[in-house]
């Protein structure tokens, strides 16, 4: 009998999970000599996916939502038993705090593109000179083609510094919680580069190439918006994957310390002196880590100097009574121009109306951004103080909360600055070369996104089936 084949996922993330899943699903369903070992550094699987449950409160330590349009969650979802919990977003009003005022999103913008005529110039969160300057997308040329920029420097070109830094770069740096002047246009929004080369013009292509919108109900309060969540958390959905896999296939609490390539695989040495071997590594872990794993292979250097920022987020719980002055909305992003430690506030309970008891409310606010993290490494106590000093700027409110949720993400989130594409291009071809059966899949590399992930895992399974394959039909035909 053939001895099995051994595959390695390094990382219990969403990324390692999805990979786990599919992996063991194809192997069972077609009944393949192969072992997958999950390993993960901490004694829990999910990565970022955490939810803390508490006095009928649903507060996400990490993301909270995902694109409803990113389809693999979905079904993903459906493969684990988790698709009736899916509940979409309560739409409403967005409001941009600019020179500590509140200003309504502008109708008809996606992503801070403007793509209406009326509202942009009605706004009054730009002046008049910054409206004309926006103008000029009408007439000017498109970039040159396929070269990367940063997203600061492709939209102030675009539509100037007054529409960037009231509207795009506060919508923008949150996703990637990034600064826009450094990062890549092509490994984080591609898609407003192919835009401008399509149209030329970034309004008018963005107006083109948007979907119909259907008319906004009466009471916006009740429309379903473009996000999906999981009414149970998605700490939830983590273990719902977790559930599905052997459970002699993870190992909780082992970080990996080196990998090295052997004759007809890979060692992998582990913190407490093990060492396990391999055919096949998912490296599902964040950039560092998986340079640190395979430090002895230069052509992983790059990693070292990509950056990672820390932000925190914090969730405060209120009676209703509490809030004297509410706003008609479901949150806020600020511009950098504001005085304020908080970058953006979401009104969870309006927002995911799962999230609180009735006659309660659920505010999450975000700190902490690119080069001005320091926040995020105060106590627990100073940080809620500053995030309450801020929401009173806007809210009116008379009572301390009735507990607070503070959780740090240190390091946590990858920044994909200009030239990152082709940097990841390079060491995936090395790997190719060096490492064959070594594949890379999680945030780091190619969206941050929960969705992202799991097509990242996806392709990694895709891949190592392939290898596998092939490797199986060259020691067929050797003697």
């Amino acid at each position: 009998m053939a001895e099995k084949q051994k595959v390695a996922i390094i990382g219990g993330g969403i990324a390692g999970l999805a990979a786990a899943f599919y992996l063991q699903k194809t192997i069972r369903e077609n009944q393949m000599p192969i072992e997958v070992m999950l390993i993960e550094a901490s004694h829990r699987l999910g990565g970022k996916m955490q939810t803390v449950m508490r006095d009928g409160f649903t507060i996400e330590r990490g993301p909270d939502s995902f694109l409803a349009r990113k389809t693999s969650i979905i079904r993903l979802a459906k493969e684990v038993g988790m698709d009736h919990q899916l509940v979409p977003n309560s739409t409403g009003k967005s409001y941009v705090m600019v020179n500590e005022e509140l200003h309504s999103m502008p109708g008809g913008s996606i992503m801070g593109i403007p793509t209406e005529i009326g509202p942009f110039i009605t706004t009054k969160l730009f002046s008049l000179p910054g409206k004309i300057r926006a103008a000029a997308d009408f007439i000017l040329p498109k970039s040159p083609s396929g070269q990367d920029q940063s997203l600061g420097d492709f939209f102030r070109r675009r539509l100037g510094n007054e529409v960037v830094e009231n509207l795009i770069e506060p919508l923008l740096s949150g996703i990637y919680a990034g600064d826009i002047d450094h990062l890549s246009l092509m490994s984080t929004f591609p898609q407003f580069y192919e835009v401008e080369q399509k149209y030329r013009s970034l309004i008018i292509g963005m107006k083109k190439s948007a979907p119909a919108q259907p008319k906004k109900p009466v009471n916006t309060q009740k429309g379903k918006g473009g996000f999906l969540t999981f009414k149970s958390g998605l700490q939830s959905f983590g273990e719902a994957i977790e559930a599905k896999l052997d459970p002699h296939s993870i190992l909780k609490g082992h970080r990996v310390d080196t990998i090295t390539k052997v004759n007809k695989g890979y060692e992998i040495f582990l913190n407490n002196g093990e060492t396990l071997e391999a055919d096949c590594i998912i490296a599902a872990t964040p950039h560092k880590v998986t340079q640190s794993m395979f430090s002895h292979y230069k052509f992983f250097h790059p990693f070292k100097s990509v950056p990672s920022t820390s932000v925190a987020t914090v969730a405060l719980a209120f009676p209703k009574e509490a809030i004297k002055r509410d706003i008609d909305g479901t949150g806020f992003v600020v511009s950098r121009n504001s005085d304020y430690s908080i970058t953006a506030c979401t009104w969870t309970h309006k927002k995911w109306e799962h999230s609180a008891p009735k006659g309660k409310v659920l505010l999450r606010c975000y700190v902490g951004r690119a080069g001005d993290e320091t926040i995020v490494e105060l106590s627990d106590d100073q940080i809620i103080k500053f995030v309450l000093d801020d929401l009173n700027k806007t809210m009116d409110i008379s009572m301390e909360p009735d507990f607070a949720v503070v959780s740090r993400w240190k390091n946590a989130m990858p920044q994909y600055t200009v030239g990152h594409k082709q940097r990841l291009e390079t060491i995936k071809k090395h790997i190719k070369e060096e490492l064959p059966g070594v594949f890379l899949a999680g945030a780091s590399y190619e969206g941050v996104g929960v969705p992202d992930c799991i097509d990242q895992g996806e392709a990694a399974v895709k891949a190592v089936f392939e290898y596998l394959q092939e490797k199986t039909q060259k020691e067929a035909v050797q003697p």
